[in-house]
C-alpha cells in the first residue's frame, strides 16, 4: 500500500510540471558614484537630459557624413554578419520551441533473417529425437509501410529551460548586432572627421611651404650679397624640408582615410576618393550636448544589455543541467501496413500498431550530473563577473569621455585666441610692409605663423568633435529600436 501511495505521489509530481533550476531575477545593481545619481566628470556644457536622437550624426549638420554613415549601415560586411548571427539565433529559438511537440513522420520497413533455434511456422514443440526440417522455420521476414511518431514529455522543464537559453541568446545576438551599429557609425563618424582635418593640414602646409620657398629665395639672394652668412640659408632651407615632410605626411594620412572610409562602405580601397575631394569644414558639435545618467546609459548601451542577456542564458542554462536529475518518459508509435509476408501490405483491413512508452531515469551516473550542474552555476558566476566588468567599463568610457570632452572646448577657445592675435599680427605686418618698415622675409614668417595657427585651429576642431563622438559611443547611442507593427 505503501509503495502504491509514494508512486501516485511520484506521478503527481512529475505531471505538475515543475520547472528545475533557478528562476532569473535580473543582473545587479551597479550604483553612480554621484550621490545626484548623475555622471561625475559632467562639465556645465552637458545636460542631464536623456538623449532621444538615435542617429546623433545628424547633430553635425555635414550632409556627407550623412551619407558614409547611411552606406556604412547599409553595405558594411561586418554588420551583415552581425545580422546573419540573429538569424541564427531566432532559428535555434524555433528549433527548440519545436522540441515541445511530437514529431511525425513516414517509414518503410523490410526485415530478413535466419536465426538458428527459431521456429516461428510450428506452434508444436518437436517431440525428443525427432529429426526436423533444417533452415525453413528459423528463417524471419517483416514487411511494415506507414506512420511513425516520437514524443517525449517535459517533466523537469528541461525544453522550457532550453527555450530561455535560446530566447537570452537570440536577445543577445540582437544586442551585438545593434551594438556593431554604435561602434561602427563612430568609426565611420572619427575617419571623415580625421579626413577634413589632414586634407586641411595638407591644404595649408603648401602654402607655408610656398611662403617658405619666397624666403629661402630671398634669403639666398642676400646671401650672395654677402648680407648675410650660410647659416640663415642653412636654417630656411632645413624649415623648407620640414614643412615637406609635414605634407607629405598629411598627405599619407589623407590617404589612408580615405580607405579606410571606403572598406567602412563595404567598397574596394580607393572608390571612395573622388567622392571625398570637395573641400568640407571640420563639423563641430552642438553647443549643448544631452547625456542623461548612469541608470539611463545601462538601460541603454547594446553591449551592457547583450552581457545582460548572456547571464540570463547562463542562469537558464543551470535548468538545463538540473533538469537531467528528472525521468524522462518518451513514446513511439507505429501504424501501419504489414506483416510477414508483401501480400500483408496490402490488407488494408488488418493494420499493425505498435506502441512503445519508454521511461527512462538516470539514478546512479558516478557525480555526471551534480559535475554538469557545478560547471553551470560557475558558468553563471563567470557571467556575473563579465556584466558587472561590461558595467565599469562603460561607466570608465562615460566618464572619459565627459573629461576629454570638456578639456577639448578649453583646448579650442585657447587656439582660437591663438589664431585671432596671429590674424591681427598679419593685418598689422601688411601695413607695415606697405609702409616700408619690414621686410619681405618679415611678413612672410608672420604669414606662416597666421597659417600655423589655422592648421592649430582646425586640428583643435577636430579632437573636439571627435570627444564629442567618443561621448556618443561611450553613451550607446546610434542603433534604433525597431518599430512595433
Amino acid at each position: 500500500m505503501i509503495r502504491k501511495s509514494t508512486i501516485s505521489l511520484l506521478a503527481i509530481a512529475l505531471l505538475a510540471g515543475c520547472v528545475a533550476g533557478p528562476d532569473y531575477t535580473g543582473p545587479p545593481d551597479i550604483v553612480s558614484a554621484n550621490p545626484n545619481g548623475g555622471f561625475v566628470r559632467a562639465s556645465s556644457e552637458v545636460v542631464g537630459t536623456a538623449p532621444q536622437l538615435a542617429e546623433w550624426w545628424l547633430l553635425l549638420k555635414d550632409p556627407e557624413l550623412n551619407r558614409l554613415v547611411e552606406a556604412a549601415l547599409a553595405n558594411n560586411p561586418s554588420l551583415q554578419a552581425a545580422q546573419a548571427r540573429i538569424a541564427q539565433a531566432r532559428a535555434s529559438v524555433r528549433q527548440e520551441r519545436a522540441g515541445r511537440l511530437p514529431t511525425l513522420g513516414t517509414q518503410a520497413t523490410v526485415v530478413q533473417g535466419r536465426l538458428p533455434g527459431l521456429d516461428i511456422q510450428n506452434t508444436a514443440p518437436p517431440s525428443p529425437g525427432a529429426p526436423g526440417p533444417q533452415g525453413q522455420g528459423d528463417n524471419l521476414s517483416i514487411y511494415n509501410v506507414g506512420l511513425n511518431a516520437n514524443w517525449e514529455l517535459d517533466f523537469a522543464g528541461g525544453t522550457q529551460r532550453r527555450i530561455e537559453v535560446s530566447n537570452a541568446q537570440a536577445a543577445a545576438a540582437v544586442a551585438n548586432a545593434e551594438d556593431a551599429k554604435v561602434q561602427l557609425t563612430a568609426e565611420v563618424a572619427n575617419a571623415y572627421v580625421s579626413l577634413r582635418e589632414s586634407q586641411f593640414r595638407a591644404k595649408r602646409t603648401r602654402v607655408q611651404i610656398e611662403l617658405q620657398q619666397q624666403i629661402l629665395s630671398l634669403t639666398y639672394q642676400q646671401y650672395q650679397q654677402g648680407v648675410l652668412p650660410l647659416f640663415p640659408l642653412g636654417n630656411a632651407n632645413a624649415e623648407l624640408e620640414l614643412l615637406k615632410s609635414q605634407l607629405a605626411e598629411a598627405e599619407a594620412d589623407t590617404a589612408v582615410l580615405l580607405d579606410a572610409l571606403a572598406i567602412l562602405e563595404g567598397k574596394v580601397p580607393g572608390t571612395s576618393d573622388e567622392a571625398l575631394q570637395k573641400d568640407f569644414e571640420v563639423p563641430l558639435p552642438p553647443e549643448q550636448v544631452a547625456v542623461g545618467d548612469p541608470a539611463g546609459l545601462v538601460a541603454r548601451r547594446p553591449d551592457i544589455r547583450g552581457a545582460e542577456r548572456n547571464l540570463a542564458a547562463a542562469t537558464a542554462q543551470i535548468g538545463v543541467a538540473e533538469a537531467a536529475r528528472f525521468p524522462k518518459l518518451s513514446f513511439m508509435g507505429i501504424l501501419g501496413l504489414g506483416g510477414t509476408s508483401l501480400d500483408d501490405l496490402l490488407d488494408v483491413g488488418s493494420p499493425s500498431v505498435l506502441a512503445i512508452p519508454q521511461l527512462q531515469w538516470n539514478f546512479l551516473d558516478f557525480g555526471r550530473i551534480d559535475a554538469s550542474i557545478e560547471q553551470a552555476g560557475s558558468a553563471r558566476d563567470e557571467a556575473v563577473a563579465k556584466y558587472r566588468q561590461t558595467v565599469l567599463v562603460a561607466l570608465q568610457d562615460a566618464e572619459r569621455a565627459l573629461a576629454r570632452f570638456g578639456q577639448q572646448r578649453a583646448a579650442l577657445a585657447a587656439l582660437a585666441q591663438i589664431k585671432l592675435q596671429a590674424d591681427g599680427a598679419a593685418d598689422l605686418d601688411r601695413q607695415r610692409i606697405a609702409a616700408g618698415a619690414i621686410s619681405r622675409t618679415d611678413l612672410n614668417r608672420t604669414l606662416r605663423k597666421q597659417e600655423q595657427a589655422a592648421t592649430d585651429l582646425v586640428r583643435g576642431k577636430a579632437a573636439l568633435t571627435m570627444s564629442w563622438i567618443a561621448l556618443q559611443k561611450s553613451l550607446g547611442l546610434g542603433w534604433q529600436a525597431p518599430v512595433a507593427g
